[in-house]
């Protein structure tokens, strides 16, 4: 008869995952920045330059904004013209065709934490 001794240390494994979580939600965040800065309209490149992410690690919460005055109305215009590529909404919309990759990453951050 063969015995094994198995240690489970559930908290330091719990953190791990946590933390792993952590880092895959900014990975995701700054995922869908770079993309919605591909179609943020340009004039002079100061919109998209002021795009940031934004991660709360313990409520496991990511936010992407831009920050200049203008932001708001260039994201709502739905009628102003724009260079080919670039749109209104370029934030909102990013997100649901961009859900699957940002799943992907948090999944991938806490499978190599569970190594």
């Amino acid at each position: 008869m063969s015995r094994a001794r198995l240690r489970w240390n559930g908290a330091a494994a719990t953190a791990a995952i946590h933390q792993a979580a952590a880092r895959g939600v900014r990975l995701g965040a700054e995922h869908v920045l770079g993309v919605s800065r591909q179609r943020v309209p340009l004039d002079e490149g100061t919109l998209e330059r002021s795009g940031a992410v934004s991660v709360d690690e313990q409520q496991l919460v990511a936010a992407v904004s831009y920050d200049t005055p203008y932001a708001r109305r260039v994201h709502e215009d739905m009628n102003a013209r724009h260079s080919p590529g670039r749109s209104a909404k370029y934030l909102e919309a990013v997100l649901p065709q961009e859900s699957s990759t940002v799943q992907a990453l948090i999944a991938a951050q806490v499978r190599r934490a569970l190594r």
